[in-house]
């Protein structure tokens, strides 16, 4: 099964060289793309070096910093375009360690979509505050009830679908951006009947650099969440259902 990792970047690097080289030794049958948004540290350049000598390392760099949502959509589309089996996403600093690469591919035995969780047994989460430690799990309870997920960890950005979930669920038509995008997505998939697995991890701090999350971010994906609870969008029809 070819897999393409998907690393959306924006000033990463420190991070990026070795976390790729990482995730691809993993499995000779991960591809890692990097979508950077013009980082202004040379991120993309970086990456741009590495790939002249490692044929599974591919660059997509943007013109400027288009955000989160936009990024994996561009993941999807060139994991599409390039006939890979299932694409994976993932943060670009180590809070997802690629030692996990493995059990959630193995999942994707089982399921169309497969979730690293840091709220089932086994999962869990290293150096937070108490602050973060409650709004993470307020923000998971509030999403999985508003939007009757049967998913523990409903915001989690380490993910593998696969290819029939992209190519059927369209995630292309969907109207959120940034990390509200990670809460749509899920429900949707869940809405068509896919089957949805979750493997424990544990979540970690990033190695280096700062967090990209925006306090606005938080606000907004409140906010997706209860509109789709009120009005769930229409689904894209399945093929042979019209």
């Amino acid at each position: 099964m070819r897999a393409l990792v998907v690393l959306p970047t924006y000033n990463e690097a420190d991070n990026v060289e070795l976390l790729s080289r990482d995730v691809l030794s993993q499995s000779k049958d991960i591809d890692v793309l990097v979508v950077d948004d013009n980082s202004p540290d040379g991120t993309g350049e970086i990456v741009a070096k590495a790939a002249a000598t490692e044929p599974r390392l591919h660059l997509l760099q943007r013109e400027g910093k288009l955000g989160l949502g936009t990024a994996y959509l561009a993941g999807f589309r060139f994991g599409l375009e390039n006939h890979y089996d299932c694409v994976l996403t993932m943060d670009c600093d180590w809070s997802h360690n690629p030692r996990y690469l493995p059990a959630i591919l193995d999942a994707m035995q089982r399921g169309d979509m497969a979730i690293g969780s840091r709220y089932i047994p086994g999962g869990g989460v290293e150096n937070w505050s108490i602050l973060r430690r409650i709004l993470s799990a307020w923000a998971n309870f509030y999403t999985r009830t508003l939007l009757g997920l049967p998913v523990r960890d409903c915001t989690a950005g380490f993910r593998c679908y696969s290819r029939e979930v992209l190519e059927i669920a369209d995630p292309f038509s969907l109207k959120s951006s940034g990390y509200s995008f990670l809460e749509e997505m899920i429900h949707r998939v869940h809405r068509m009947g896919f089957r949805i697995v979750e493997i424990p991890i544990v979540f970690e701090s990033r190695r280096s650099g700062a967090s990209k999350i925006e306090s606005h971010e938080v606000y907004l994906a409140a906010w997706h969440v209860l509109k789709n609870a009120i009005h769930p969008p229409p689904l894209p029809p399945r093929p042979g259902s019209e």
